[in-house]
């Protein structure tokens, strides 16, 4: 396997620099994740945008986290679940609902439990859902803009998921107390 390196600002190609800066200045710190997507500039400026853009989408923070965990845990990614585990408790995500898509356990919330379902349900069957599946979501109060916002996290995580895969991105110490594990 090809070996990514952990770029800086000064080492990254130079259309990356100003976004590691700006983590930089940000976070205190150069998350992992964007210090190997800096090794291809449009990567991680795509991340970063369709990151934006979904924060800004008609799903609570609450929901937007449960679909990032949902996804990243479908997808069997460390580093996201471990990040996205200390994002979702800075947001103030009730603990139970993401230790419990953590643990793949019923999220205790029925609306939460039906956004949980339908996050997997969309990934494991890329996005050929049947009409029940479906239904079954909007029946749980959500919308058909809701839906389609959920595709918008699942994007966000296809570009991390599967760079944390090829790239072998370690979890950064500052979410390390969150780390998660894959299952065998």
């Amino acid at each position: 396997m090809a070996e990514y390196p952990y770029h800086t600002p000064e080492t990254a190609p130079e259309a990356a620099r100003p976004m590691l800066e700006d983590a930089k200045r940000q976070y205190g710190m150069v998350p992992n994740l964007y210090a190997k997507m800096a090794e291809a500039p449009t990567l991680l400026e795509a991340y970063l945008q369709v990151s934006e853009i979904f924060a800004r989408s008609s799903l609570t923070t609450t929901e937007q986290q449960v679909v990032l965990l949902a996804a990243s845990r479908t997808n069997q990614c460390g580093y996201c679940m471990g990040a996205h585990s200390v994002l979702a408790d800075m947001a103030e995500v009730p603990v139970e609902i993401t230790d419990a898509i953590r643990n793949d356990r019923t999220i205790p919330d029925a609306r939460q439990e039906a956004l949980r379902r339908f996050t997997t349900q969309l990934v494991e069957r890329r996005g050929w859902l049947d009409d029940a599946e479906v239904q079954a979501f909007l029946d749980a109060g959500f919308t058909r803009e809701n839906l389609l916002d959920v595709i918008v996290g699942v994007g966000q995580k296809i570009l991390s998921n599967y760079t944390n895969h090829i790239a072998g991105t370690e979890l950064d110490s500052a979410f390390a107390h969150r780390r998660w594990n894959a299952p065998a």
